[in-house]
């Protein structure tokens, strides 16, 4: 594929990502994720109940909100709680932030208790949903290490690194971690969630009024495979900051 160059970076680089721990004075599992012009405020809170399907089953579970503060676009967003309910793609991202973060615990050795993720767009820029899981995990990892150092808990609960990120094809040319420009004029759109031991928990892959072949989805790997160690290097940095 050919047909596209970018000015600031190469197809195969990601935007400048910056991960900043306990971000919030009053939540030290949180942390601000920069994915160049898109960051998004994330937290983890465990709380001890779990939904009514799973009261007496010794397992936990983990959810997660996501939402877009006002100002996060060049035009002002409307909260959603103003209007009085949630818009499908509101829903649907939260859905996806949830499914693949409980895919990094184990909720058996959890027992009854409930991670609740938040994510905050505070910019918009292309990749919230992805930034919003990136820093998910972060906030969630902090989250379960300070809760086994309370209780002095040896039993892995923490069973995956999980990232994710954004590829497309762009004036016919795969690229990585599209920013909003590219995002909106992409032939095709691609969301990747995968674990740090290389296997995909998410591929949500879509062609914008065009088709793609198998060698693009191939291309699509070769591109995520390659940036997600960087990714996930930044994480473990956050992670560790006391």
């Amino acid at each position: 594929m050919s047909g596209y160059t970018r000015i600031e970076r190469k197809l195969d680089e990601i935007r400048t990502l910056v991960i900043e721990p306990h971000i919030q004075p009053n939540n030290p599992n949180s942390c601000l994720v920069k994915l160049g012009n898109t960051h998004v405020l994330c937290s983890a809170v465990i709380e001890d109940r779990v939904p009514g399907f799973l009261r007496n089953s010794g397992k936990g579970w983990l959810t997660a909100e996501y939402g877009m503060l006002p100002s996060s676009t060049n035009e002002r967003v409307d909260r959603e709680a103003a209007r009085g309910k949630q818009s499908g793609r509101t829903q649907e991202i939260q859905r996806l932030i949830g499914r693949s973060l409980r895919c990094a615990v184990n909720l058996d050795v959890l027992g009854e208790k409930t991670i609740k993720i938040d994510c905050d767009v505070i910019s918009a820029d292309g990749g919230t949903r992805t930034a919003s899981i990136i820093g998910g995990y972060v906030s969630l990892a902090r989250a379960i290490n300070s809760y086994k150092k309370k209780y002095n808990l040896n039993n892995p609960i923490i069973v995956n690194q999980i990232a994710a990120i954004s590829v497309g094809v762009v004036k016919g040319t795969a690229c990585i971690d599209l920013d909003y420009p590219e995002d909106s004029s992409a032939e095709v759109d691609c969301n990747v969630v995968m674990s740090n031991d290389g296997q995909f928990i998410e591929f949500q892959s879509t062609g914008e009024e065009a088709k793609f072949t198998k060698q693009t989805i191939l291309e699509f790997i070769d591109l995520v495979e390659k940036v997600m160690p960087v990714i996930n290097k930044a994480q473990d940095t956050a992670i560790s900051v006391e």
